[in-house]
């Protein structure tokens, strides 16, 4: 899953060396959290969140097939 967040927040921004994703485990939920520069936080985000939408719908698509939650944070 990190690496599919990852492959996606670098295909967005401008500056794709500054992308990083960690992983975490909250209880039964694996949390992604995405860090980017300030300058492509917009990018990630897009206007009224849509883009990170989109993202955290690729996402919980790809952890259905596998039976698990995955949750994405933006920071």
């Amino acid at each position: 899953m990190r690496e599919l967040v990852e492959v996606i927040a670098k295909a967005l921004v401008d500056h794709p060396e500054e992308v990083v994703v960690t992983e975490k485990t909250e209880g039964n939920a694996l949390v992604l959290e995405v860090k980017v520069a300030d300058s492509d936080m917009g990018k990630v985000i897009g206007k009224q969140g849509r883009i990170a939408k989109a993202i955290r719908s690729v996402v919980k698509a790809a952890a259905a097939k596998e039976d698990k939650k995955v949750i994405v944070d933006i920071a």
